[in-house]
C-alpha cells in the first residue's frame, strides 16, 4: 500500500517536472505580431517576416535598446501568416514560402525551402559584438558569419573594379570611391539573396569555412534574407523592400556625347549642330564642371563664366535639334557660393579634404591656395531642401533636363580617421558613410518629383548604394583608366552592379584618362592604339543601359576621328545606328524593369543553367535575347598595359615626340572565342546563320562588328533609322524572329516622357511565336495613350536557312495570326 502511494507520489513528480520543463521550453521564444522574440545567452534576437519570402533579422546585447529607421528599406512589413514550433532547442517558423530555424541554445539562425532543401545558415557563435566609441557614442563592431555550400556561387556587393564575376574567395573593403560603388546585397545560385543593412565601412570576406560581413558601426546587426527562387526571383524582392525603378524617357536611352569639358556654349550648342550635320544620331549632350567659373565658385549651380552668357538660349538651341542636355553638379561648395554661405552657419557642411584642393586649375593642386570646398551633409533634410533650391533656380528652371551629379561617393582625399569622428545630421560620419550616394541623389530625385512631373527624373552619377534604383538614377563607373585591362574590368563590375539589385549602370566609353594615347601623336584620336580601344569600348557601350562618350585628354565626337568611309569612323557610326534601331527593344527592356522587376544587363548565369557560365566575366546578355561578346583584347595593335588614377590622371605631362608612328590597316578581318550557353540554339546576328549551345567557337570578326547572338525563340522589334530617339513614330517596324523555340516578347509604348504612364496611360502588344505551327500570333493591344499609333504595319521577318522570310501585315490593334 505504501509503496503504491509513493509510486504515484514518483509518477506524479515526473508528470509536474515534464510539465515545467515543457512550459519553460514554449518560454523560450516570444510571438509578436511579424515573428518571434527571443533571448540567446547574451542577445536579443528577432525574427521579422516582412513578407512569406522575405526574413529579417535583428540582433542585439541584452538589454541594449535601439532605435534604427532603415535609410534603404521603404517597405512596411505585411502580415505573414506564420507555423511557429519547437522541437528540442530548434524553434522553426514557416511561411508559405519559406522555413527559418532558430537555435535557441547556439543562436544560429538556417534558411530552408518548404520541403526541406537548405540554403544558407549562420555560422555558430558567429555574432559579435566588440565595444567601440563612436565619436563620443557608445556602440559596436558587428560582425556576423554565414556557411556557405562548396559549389555555390554568389554576386552582387555593387562595383568592383576586380575583374572577377563571383565574389567567392574574395575580400572586399566596402567604402565608397571614385570607381567602387559598395551595395551590401547579395545574391546567390541557390535563388536566395542576402541584404546586410550597415552604412559603415564594411568588409566582406568569404573564405572556405565561413562568408562574413563586419562592419565599423552598428547598434545592432540587422539583416534580410530573401528567398527569389532565382537571381531575377531575389532581385525582385530587393527591389520590393527597397523601391522600383521609375521608366526614363526614351531620349536617355540613345546616343550620348561629353568630354571633359566644354568650355563655351557655343561649343556645346556647335557638336550638337555637327552631329546632325553630318547625320549621325544623338540625344543627349553633357556640360561638365567650371561653367560656374573659377574654384571658388565650386558647384555655384549657376552660369557664372563668361563664355556662358546666355544659358536659357543654350537650352533653347539645343532642344531646337532634338537633343537634350544634362549638367555637371557636386556634392560641395566652394567658400564664396551661396550654398556655402547659407549652410556654413547652420553647421551643414562636413570639413574634410574633397576635389578641388587648391582654388587654382593648375596641377598638381597648389596647397598655398587650398579650395575651401566642402561637401555639405546630404543627411540633413534641411540641406537637401538648400541644395534643390539653388538647383531650381539656376539650372532646372532654364530647362536643363537631367543631373550628372559627379563625386556623388563623394571624393575623400588626404583621409584621416578623424575624419569618420564628423558629425552629420545623423551621427557620426562614420556610421552613414556608405549611404551618401543613396541620400544625395535621393534628395534631387524627390524635389524634383514634387516641383514637375512633366519631365521625368534623370540622373547621372558616379556612386550607389541599396535602394537607389527608387530614384531614376544611372551610376557610371567612374574615372576609370584609358586601357584594355579597365574595359575588361567593366564587364564584370556592371554585371555585379545589376545583379545588387541596381539595373542602370553605364561607363566612359574609351576611358577617362587617355593621356598616354597622346604621346606621339598630335591628335590621340589619330593613334590606332587608341582608336581601337574606343571603338571596342563603344561597341560594348551600345549594349549597356546608357550609351554614353566621355573622357579627358582626348575629344571623342566622331569627327575627330576621321570621316565618313573611313573605318574607324564607319565602325562608330554603325554602333550609333545599330542602338538606334534596337530603341523599341530596350525600351520595352526598361518596362520589364519597371513593371516586372526584371534586368537589363544580364550575367550568363541568370539565364542558364550551365556550368560553364557561372564565372563568365567576358559574355553576358543585354535584355533576355541578345547575348553579346565584346571584344576586349587589342587586335590589331599592341597591347600596352597602362595605369592611371584621380592623382596620376590628371598630371597630363606634354608629349615630347611628335613624330606620328606606323599607320595600321584595320581593313583584315580577325577572330574571337565566343562561348554559347547550353539549353538552347543561337543565331549569328550578322549572318544569321544558326549554331547549337553548349560549344565555344571561334568567331571572325571585323573592326565593325563584335560577336552578337540571338536567342532561339527570340522575337526582337527594330525600329526606323533615326537622328533622335523620337523622331519616328514606330508605325512600320520590323519584328524579327528567330525560330527553334517558342517565345513571347511585349513590345511597350507610352508618351516617352512625364509619368502618365503611372496613371495607366501606356500600351503593350504582346507578339507569340508558336514553333511548332511556325506561326506568329500578334495578340490584342492592351492599354492606350494620346497620340497612340491606332494603324500600323508590322514587317514579320522570320529566320531561316540563314535568310529572311518576310511578310508585311497591317495591324490596328486587333489579334492578327501570321503564318510562315
Amino acid at each position: 500500500m505504501k509503496n503504491n502511494i509513493f509510486m504515484k507520489r514518483v509518477k506524479l513528480l515526473v508528470s509536474l517536472l515534464l510539465v515545467l520543463a515543457v512550459s519553460i521550453q514554449a518560454q523560450s521564444y516570444q510571438k509578436t505580431d511579424l515573428g518571434i522574440k527571443t533571448k540567446i545567452n547574451s542577445t536579443d534576437v528577432e525574427i521579422q517576416f516582412f513578407s512569406p519570402t522575405t526574413v529579417r533579422i535583428l540582433k542585439s546585447p541584452v538589454g541594449k535598446p535601439f532605435k534604427k529607421e532603415s535609410l534603404t528599406v521603404i517597405k512596411k512589413p505585411q502580415a505573414t501568416k506564420l507555423a511557429i514550433s519547437q522541437q528540442g532547442d530548434i524553434v522553426s517558423l514557416k511561411s508559405n514560402k519559406l522555413k527559418v530555424d532558430v537555435d535557441v541554445k547556439s543562436g544560429k539562425v538556417s534558411y530552408s525551402t518548404l520541403v526541406g532543401a537548405k540554403l544558407l545558415s549562420e555560422k555558430e557563435a558567429s555574432a559579435t559584438f566588440t565595444d567601440f566609441d563612436d565619436a563620443g557614442s557608445k556602440t559596436y563592431t558587428v560582425n556576423q558569419s554565414f556557411t556557405l555550400d562548396k559549389d555555390e556561387a554568389v554576386y552582387g556587393l555593387g562595383q568592383q573594379q576586380r575583374g572577377k564575376l563571383s565574389l567567392r574567395n574574395e575580400k572586399i573593403n566596402m567604402v565608397q570611391g571614385n570607381t567602387d560603388d559598395y551595395v551590401p546585397f547579395l545574391v546567390s545560385t541557390k535563388g536566395y539573396g542576402l541584404f546586410w543593412d550597415n552604412y559603415s565601412p564594411t568588409t566582406f570576406e568569404d573564405k572556405p569555412e565561413s562568408t562574413s560581413f563586419r562592419s565599423d558601426v552598428g547598434d545592432c546587426i540587422d539583416y534580410y534574407f530573401m528567398l527569389g527562387g532565382s537571381i531575377d526571383g531575389s532581385i525582385a524582392c530587393m527591389r520590393d523592400l527597397s523601391g522600383q525603378a521609375p521608366m526614363f524617357p526614351l531620349w536617355t536611352f540613345g546616343y550620348w556625347q561629353s568630354k571633359e569639358r566644354y568650355k563655351s556654349q557655343n561649343e556645346l550648342v556647335g557638336v550638337v549642330n555637327k552631329y546632325r550635320e553630318l547625320g549621325v544620331p544623338l540625344d543627349g549632350i553633357i556640360q561638365d564642371w567650371q561653367y560656374w567659373g573659377n574654384n571658388y565658385l565650386w558647384n555655384a549651380m549657376d552660369f557664372l563664366n563668361t563664355e556662358f552668357p546666355a544659358p536659357k538660349k543654350m537650352v533653347e538651341d539645343i532642344h531646337k535639334q532634338n537633343a537634350h542636355v544634362i549638367i555637371s553638379i557636386w556634392n560641395s561648395f566652394g567658400p564664396q557660393t551661396k550654398q556655402y554661405r547659407e549652410m556654413k552657419p547652420k553647421g551643414m557642411l562636413l570639413n574634410f579634404g574633397t576635389w578641388p584642393q587648391s582654388g587654382l586649375e593648375a596641377w598638381p593642386p597648389n596647397r598655398e591656395y587650398p579650395s575651401g570646398v566642402e561637401p555639405y551633409d546630404v543627411y540633413n533634410p534641411e540641406a537637401r531642401d538648400i541644395y534643390w533650391k539653388y538647383l531650381n533656380k539656376g539650372l532646372f528652371s532654364v530647362g536643363i533636363d537631367g543631373w550628372w551629379m559627379d563625386s556623388s561617393e563623394p571624393d575623400h582625399l588626404d583621409f584621416k580617421p578623424s575624419d569618420f569622428d564628423l558629425k552629420t545630421y545623423l551621427g557620426s560620419f562614420r556610421k552613414v558613410r556608405n549611404a551618401f550616394p543613396l541620400m544625395t541623389v535621393g534628395g534631387v530625385s524627390e524635389h524634383q518629383r514634387a516641383t514637375s512631373s512633366d519631365k521625368r527624373v534623370f540622373i547621372l552619377t558616379r556612386s550607389a548604394f541599396a535602394g537607389q534604383q527608387r530614384y531614376g538614377a544611372n551610376t557610371w563607373s567612374g574615372d576609370v583608366n584609358s586601357s584594355w585591362q579597365s574595359l575588361r574590368n567593366q564587364i564584370p563590375a556592371g554585371l555585379n552592379f545589376s545583379m545588387s539589385a541596381i539595373p542602370y549602370w553605364n561607363t566612359d566609353i574609351g576611358g577617362f584618362f587617355a593621356s598616354a594615347y597622346n604621346r606621339g601623336w598630335n591628335e590621340g584620336a589619330k593613334n590606332p592604339a587608341f582608336q581601337e580601344l574606343y571603338v571596342r569600348w563603344l561597341q560594348f557601350g551600345a549594349f549597356t543601359p546608357m550609351m554614353r562618350s566621355h573622357g579627358t585628354d582626348i575629344p571623342r565626337e566622331i569627327y575627330n576621328f576621321g570621316k565618313k568611309g573611313e573605318p574607324i569612323y564607319d565602325a562608330i557610326a554603325k554602333s550609333i545606328d545599330l542602338r538606334y534601331s534596337l530603341l523599341p527593344y530596350i525600351y520595352s527592356a526598361a518596362w520589364d524593369i519597371t513593371n516586372s522587376q526584371s534586368t537589363m544587363m544580364r550575367a550568363l548565369v541568370m539565364d542558364f543553367s550551365d556550368k560553364n557560365v557561372v564565372n563568365t566575366n567576358n559574355e553576358y546578355m543585354f535584355g533576355k535575347s541578345i547575348l553579346v561578346a565584346p571584344i576586349v583584347n587589342a587586335q590589331y595593335t599592341p597591347e600596352t598595359i597602362l595605369r592611371a588614377n584621380a592623382e596620376t590622371g590628371w598630371d597630363k605631362k606634354e608629349a615630347t615626340d611628335n613624330a606620328k608612328n606606323q599607320a595600321v590597316s584595320f581593313a583584315q578581318p580577325k577572330s574571337t572565342k565566343v562561348y554559347l550557353p547550353e539549353g538552347t540554339s543561337w543565331y549569328d546576328f550578322w549572318t544569321n546563320e544558326k549554331v547549337k549551345g553548349g560549344q565555344e567557337i571561334t568567331k571572325s570578326t571585323t573592326i565593325d562588328e563584335i560577336p552578337l547572338f540571338i536567342k532561339a525563340g527570340s522575337i526582337i522589334p527594330f525600329g526606323p533609322q533615326v537622328q533622335y530617339a523620337t523622331e519616328k513614330k514606330w508605325d512600320n517596324l520590323e519584328i524579327r524572329v528567330y525560330p527553334g523555340a517558342n517565345g513571347e516578347f511585349s513590345l511597350y509604348e507610352d508618351e516617352n516622357d512625364n509619368y502618365n504612364y503611372e496613371k495607366g496611360a501606356y500600351s503593350t502588344i504582346t507578339f507569340t511565336w508558336n514553333d511548332a505551327s511556325k506561326s506568329l500570333i500578334i495578340n490584342n493591344r492592351k492599354g492606350s495613350f494620346p497620340g497612340m499609333i491606332t494603324s500600323r504595319k508590322f514587317n514579320v521577318a522570320v529566320i531561316a536557312a540563314g535568310k529572311k522570310i518576310e511578310k508585311a501585315v497591317t495591324y490596328t490593334g486587333k489579334k492578327v495570326v501570321v503564318k510562315l
